[in-house]
């Protein structure tokens, strides 16, 4: 797959979660004490990730993007298993899908990204 193509695919990971966290935030989590701003971390962070993915040919932005996916999957994982900050989660919202999608999305592609730029530096 060509590098474009990635770069592409990360930054919509990147910034359907953003969206996605901006709608959850818009509907209920504005009103929480710590989730409420870290909805908002997320969405800021989302943005400015899939910018630099997509301007910024290196491998520490598609490295930043798994880490991002990975970091929120992880808490969502843990607001449906022993609650987040208080937050207790069922997956019962096409929000929630789209997230588990988009941040998986997230990882893949971002992991491929950083692969396939590690593989052209060692080649050169």
């Amino acid at each position: 797959m060509s590098d474009w193509i990635l770069r592409v695919l990360v930054a919509a990971g990147l910034l359907g979660s953003a969206w996605v966290h901006l709608a959850v935030w818009l509907d209920w989590a504005e009103d929480t004490d710590v989730v409420g701003p870290l909805f908002l971390v997320n969405v800021a962070a989302g943005v400015v990730i899939a910018v630099a993915v997509l301007v910024w040919r290196s491998w520490l932005p598609a490295l930043t993007a798994v880490g991002f996916g990975a970091a929120t999957l992880v808490a969502y994982w843990l607001s449906l298993t022993v609650g987040f900050f208080g937050v207790q989660e069922q997956l019962a919202t096409s929000e929630e899908v789209w997230g588990l999608i988009t941040e998986a999305g997230c990882i893949v592609f971002g992991a491929a990204l950083v692969a396939a730029r590690t593989r052209r530096r060692v080649a050169v």
